[in-house]
This record gives structure tokens, C-alpha cells and sequence, in this order.
């Protein structure tokens, strides 16, 4: 387990239970914008059998959806139904992106057209209220990103990702300068994690979300036995602060990050938003090659901006 950077120090996705449906069986309800549930049943157990009242079946070939795009003719439009069309303002939010920032400033397009060099590697969390490029306020072409459920860094023994596909990317190719983990207050992910109490558990509530943030089960374990006597609020919110850590830790798990890490061409930062109070907190991990245990690893430069 690896060693916990913090001592003392929450909900953006709701995890609902299913609802039981027989020996064997759970169905749960599943609600598209404003339109009725649809029942969902799955046999579990000995049975293979699949219920799905509502399925669809995505066609293995997509060469027709591309030559339609393909044979698309710009400043046509398809007709639209009398309902409200929630692209119709995102039409014009780009619009007047364009104007702004492209049409006033031709010659930074250009270049960016031709080529990207970020120094920044942010890792952030998909959570909608915690968008990078608008909390800290990062142009086109500054930071190489990507998002995922609760913002962690699988360690490099977890395998391919899309997390360490980008981090090779970015790392290797583009050679960014540093790489910032962000979390957050109140995150749905960090709550996911924190209420896996057993193995047993886990085995039998399985997810796709709960596959994924059990990559972060040692910041888990950290919490709880450095606040296991706060309530699980306050325990999440450490949570989110170690899993950060754990993150950066994980991070030097991959040798060529660990390479340029030992000389000093890449840092390692981790970052905390606070949209309740509106607060970031931001620290840098240092990496002690030569020394042994949890003394390899410390803390500097940890600064709130409010």
C-alpha cells in the first residue's frame, strides 16, 4: 500500500441500488432526460438469461454513417421538429468563440493548426462541474487533458487505458514540463470508493465505476485509518485529497515518467477544487530516489488560492 501523504485534512455521481426482483434477479430504473424510466432486468446466478424490454444493437458496420458525413454539404440544415434544440445554444456559444478567439487572433490558430506544445499534463475528473480549462482558465493548446471518474492515475502494472495512453502521449511525445492530478469537493467517484467496505462486497456489486475506482483502494484504506472516526462526509473528503497522492505515486510507477522526474525535466503537482467555497489548493510531490520507505516521498510549495 502505498504510503499516505496527508494526515487530517463530496456528491457528483449518485450510485443508485437496484431494486429487488425475485430470487436472483434486480432490476433498476434508468431515466433519459424527461422521458419514462425503462426497466432494465438481469438474471444473476446460475442463469445467463438477459431481459432488456428496450435494446439497441449497435451495427458493426459504420461506413454508411460516414459517408454521410463524408458527403455533407456545409450551410445545409436538416429540418428540426418544434422542440427546443439544446445545440442551438451551444451554435452560438461557438460562434462567438470563433470570433473572439480565432477570427481576432489568426496567427496563434495557425500555429496551433500546425502543431501542440503544452507544458502542462492535466489528469481531472469528468465531473461537469469541475472543468479545467475553465477553473483555471488554460487556452487552446496549454494543457494536454484528460478526464475520468474520481481523476485517478492507474499504476503502470494496471495496463492500457485511455488515462495511460494519454500520459505516454503527453509525457513522450509532447514532452510537457508538468503534470497536475485535480480533485474535488464532493466527488460522486471518491463516494463510489469509500463505500466498497469488503471484498464481498465488492464482488457482489459490480460496476464498471466500482471496477475503476477500486484502483485507488490504498487511499481508501489510508483514510480510514488516519479519519476512520469522522463521519463519511468528512471521510470522503480526506479521500479526495489521498487519492491525489496516490495518484502522483502512481505516477512514478511508470519508468519514463520516474526518468524525467529523477532529471528534472518533468514536476508532479497535485491540485484540490473546492466549488463549495470556491478554493484551490495546490501542492508539488517531490521524489527522493536514493531513499528508502515512505521518506522517498514529501510534500513542498503546498499553497491555497482563495
Amino acid at each position: 500500500m502505498a504510503p499516505s501523504l496527508l494526515r487530517p485534512a463530496s456528491p457528483c455521481l449518485n450510485l443508485a441500488p437496484p431494486t429487488a426482483d425475485g430470487p436472483g434477479r434486480s432490476r433498476s430504473a434508468v431515466t433519459i432526460g424527461g422521458s419514462r424510466p425503462l426497466s432494465v432486468s438481469l438474471r444473476v446466478g446460475g442463469s445467463s438469461r438477459r431481459d432488456f424490454p428496450c435494446t439497441t444493437m449497435a451495427s458493426r458496420d459504420h461506413s454508411g454513417l460516414t459517408r454521410q458525413l463524408l458527403d455533407f454539404q456545409h450551410g445545409t440544415v436538416d429540418e428540426i421538429d418544434g422542440e427546443h434544440d439544446p445545440f442551438m445554444e451551444l451554435k452560438a456559444r461557438f460562434m462567438d468563440f470563433k470570433h473572439r478567439n480565432c477570427v481576432d487572433n489568426i496567427s496563434n490558430y495557425q500555429n496551433l493548426a500546425q502543431q501542440q506544445t503544452p507544458k502542462f499534463m492535466v489528469v481531472a475528473c469528468a465531473d461537469s462541474r469541475v472543468c479545467p480549462s475553465s477553473v483555471l482558465g488554460f487556452q487552446p493548446g496549454e494543457a494536454f487533458t484528460v478526464r475520468n471518474i474520481a481523476n485517478l492515475v492507474p499504476p503502470y502494472q494496471h495496463g492500457a487505458s485511455e488515462t495511460s495512453a494519454a500520459l505516454e502521449f503527453a509525457v513522450n511525445t509532447l514532452e510537457v514540463e508538468n503534470v497536475l492530478v485535480v480533485g474535488h469537493s464532493r466527488c460522486g467517484g471518491i463516494q463510489a470508493l469509500m463505500s466498497m467496505k469488503s471484498k464481498q462486497d465488492d464482488s457482489q456489486s459490480r460496476s464498471f465505476i466500482r471496477d475503476w475506482v477500486s484502483i485507488a483502494k490504498s487511499a481508501r484504506l489510508s483514510t480510514e485509518a488516519a479519519a476512520g472516526n469522522l463521519n463519511f462526509e468528512l471521510q470522503c473528503k480526506h479521500c479526495e485529497k489521498e487519492s491525489i497522492n496516490s495518484s502522483l505515486l502512481n505516477l512514478l510507477t511508470y519508468p519514463w515518467i520516474e526518468k524525467r522526474v529523477n532529471e528534472g525535466t518533468l514536476s508532479l503537482h497535485g491540485g484540490y477544487y473546492n466549488f463549495i467555497d470556491c478554493t484551490f489548493e495546490k501542492w508539488k510531490l517531490v521524489y527522493r530516489q536514493g531513499l528508502e520507505g515512505g521518506s522517498k516521498y514529501a510534500i513542498k510549495n503546498r499553497t491555497t488560492w482563495s
